[in-house]
């Protein structure tokens, strides 16, 4: 029994592979005690993943990974018990998901030009009822043969500043946080570390970056990601310490996606029940 709450985990509604009731019945399965539901920049699984837990002593804690960018760069944002109603919080993420619509049209074209034959019509059917991403256009690559995975096309084609690559427009991280606190969030940095590196040879997300949306509100630092080193863990929980914020963990498990598995990193009751009073108005 695995225990604890893996507190980062996607479906069909964004970019993975399974259903909200997949996930909750392996979470159960597994003996979790709580499920992170945080499907990219939507809440769309709250309602399906809630009325699966049902009776089932599984808590499911909802939320969203939400998408900021700072300097041409992604950083992604988990916001925990977000309303679903907020308006301006639903306002951006419909924002972000028209953007991925005319972002991956752009991509598509790339490929094309670079002679990688994909069209948007496959794209649209791999993507299914989830907004279109870059993972939905790796995969159709793969399908042309111009690649042998998909980890090949993001490293090859689809990375920062690859041949394939379209920024996107999203808000700078410390305006993510301050959105998805307005919503009665709490926010909590996803993974760091795989935010690659300046130009400079500095980290992607310096420290100022991270110290400014603690100032901000920021809750907790996802330090224990199974896709960080070993010196990333080290770094970003001192990091947090030193800022008075949580270390979290997820495994970021994207159904057959990824390798990543549920369950592969948790996070302790003690912690979620520390980051649910730093809710706005909590008592």
């Amino acid at each position: 029994m695995v225990g604890g709450y893996d507190l980062h985990t996607h479906t069909v509604l964004s970019d993975g592979t399974t259903t909200p009731e997949d996930n909750v019945r392996d979470a159960v399965e597994l003996g979790l005690e709580g499920l992170g539901v945080t499907d990219h920049d939507t809440t769309a699984p709250f309602e399906r993943a809630l009325a699966a837990a049902e009776g089932t002593g599984l808590e499911i804690v909802t939320g969203t990974e939400f998408s900021a960018e700072l300097e041409g760069r992604s950083v992604h944002v988990l916001g925990y018990w977000v309303d679903p109603s907020d308006g301006p919080l639903q306002t951006e993420m419909d924002r972000l998901r028209n953007e991925r619509e005319h972002r991956a049209r752009a991509i598509v074209g790339k490929f094309r030009e670079l002679g990688v034959e994909i069209s948007m019509d496959r794209v649209h059917e791999l993507a299914g009822a989830a907004p279109v991403g870059r993972p939905h256009i790796a995969q159709a690559v793969v399908e042309s043969g111009a690649a042998g995975t998909t980890r090949e096309v993001f490293d090859t084609w689809l990375a920062d500043d690859g041949p394939a690559y379209v920024p996107k427009h999203a808000v700078d991280p410390v305006a993510a946080v301050r959105l998805l606190i307005g919503a009665g969030g709490v926010a909590v940095l996803a993974h760091p570390g795989l935010y690659g590196s300046r130009d400079d040879g500095e980290p992607g997300l310096e420290a100022v970056t991270v110290e400014e949306m603690a100032a901000a509100g920021l809750a907790g630092i996802e330090a224990d990601h199974p896709d960080h080193t070993d010196a990333q863990r080290e770094r970003y929980r001192d990091l947090a310490v030193g800022l008075g914020l949580e270390v979290t963990a997820g495994s970021d498990y994207h159904g057959e996606r990824k390798a990543n598995r549920l369950g592969s990193a948790t996070t302790d009751r003690s912690v979620v029940e520390r980051l649910r009073e730093r809710r706005p108005g909590a008592s």
